[in-house]
């Protein structure tokens, strides 16, 4: 638990802010009320049950089938890019680059185009944080603001529409920019050795509870009720998939919110934070995920706003920037470093000169929406 606990020092962070604010505001009945059991009962849900569907080799089958057609540097390149970006809208980013980043680490190496790895999974790092934002499923932040705010799914699409195509667009544009991309590639042998797909059983039950989950986002089904019948059922069929939840990032929601309700109750500071957000949402949530990162920025800016859109359209652009922006960029840097060690360095340059670039569009685009 301590090595974890060294390993999550945003976690710890939210716990130290939730005890120092603590003895501002003593622990009382309201406490409960300040924890959105909405948004970490789905979010458990859907950690559950993405983690089924990825040990069942769902993900890699269809990058697998997608891949066999790449002939050229730039055909791999887009469908390795564009798997995170597309799959993150569903799987959330986090679990989009867990899968498919030592997926484009095995294809590249096998088919001799390592020349093209750090710009593939820096690109395929931004296309994930920024394919995720189109949804309310894509990502934690996405998820805490479409319950809290209670928009529908329409508004929520509505609103970042606009910076998903840009993004497509940005990264469609990236990819025509790599180094030799019109060279062949050679054919891969890894891709006849890939897992099988797993329990085809399994995996139709998986997808029967994923529909049962984004029915509960959409509040078509009661949260607590998608809860119990996914314990129920994932605890009957694989109960090992039930600890594979990231319950660190459960936690650490927990303590956020136990320090942003504490803080709305001090009235000094509550106007204080008001005044600082109130009309530069945007801003002020895209610099404070350059510190905290998104989702610790999202939780600690809500209290402090009724104008939700921009603080989500900021959260989402703020995942640009620093390796720290969004912490599912620290999982690509940990996947690539795993490998090459010896060019950590030219990765972290090549990753935030990209991200600082597209931040720029995106702040450019901002204000011209």
């Amino acid at each position: 638990m301590l090595e974890k606990l060294k390993k999550d020092p945003v976690l710890c962070i939210a716990w130290l802010l939730a005890l120092i604010s603590a003895f501002f505001v003593r622990p009382d009945k309201n406490y409960i009320g300040y924890i959105d059991f909405r948004s970490l009962g789905i979010l458990w849900g859907l950690m559950v049950i993405i983690q089924g569907l990825k040990e069942n080799s769902v993900f890699e089958k269809i990058g697998q089938k997608l891949l066999l057609r790449s002939k050229k540097g730039w055909h791999l390149s887009a469908v390795l890019i564009f798997m995170c970006f597309f799959g993150s809208m569903l799987i959330t980013n986090d679990v989009a680059l867990i899968t498919f980043v030592p997926f484009a680490i095995m294809m590249l190496k096998s088919c001799k185009r390592e020349d093209l790895m750090i710009p593939v999974v820096v690109l395929q790092t931004i296309a994930a944080n920024l394919g995720s934002m189109s949804t309310p499923v894509g990502n934690p932040q996405n998820l805490y603001l479409y319950g809290i705010t209670g928009m529908s799914l329409t508004e929520f699409v509505g609103c970042m529409i606009p910076y998903t195509l840009a993004a497509a667009a940005l990264l469609i544009i990236s990819i025509m920019l790599l180094p030799a991309k019109n060279r062949d590639i050679e054919a891969s042998s890894q891709l006849s050795v890939l897992k099988e797909f797993g329990s085809k059983v399994q995996i139709i039950i998986y997808l029967i509870l994923f529909a049962i989950a984004l029915l509960s986002v959409l509040r078509v089904i009661p949260w607590y009720v998608m809860a119990v019948i996914v314990f129920v059922i994932v605890l009957g069929m694989d109960y090992k998939i039930l600890f594979r939840a990231d319950y660190m990032l459960l936690l650490t929601f927990i303590g956020f919110f136990i320090f942003t309700g504490n803080m709305a109750r001090i009235d000094m500071v509550k106007e204080l934070l008001e005044s600082l957000t109130s009309g530069r949402e945007f801003m002020v949530a895209v610099i404070a995920s350059q510190f905290v990162s998104n989702v610790p920025a999202t939780l600690m800016l809500s209290g402090f706003t009724q104008n939700f859109k921009e603080l989500l359209i900021g959260v989402n652009a703020g995942g640009l920037g620093t390796l720290i922006a969004s912490m599912a960029s620290l999982i690509s840097f940990k996947l690539f470093s795993g490998e090459y060690k010896n060019r950590q360095g030219a990765y972290i340059l090549f990753f935030t000169v990209a991200n600082i670039i597209y931040l720029v569009i995106f702040i450019l685009l901002h204000s011209l929406i």
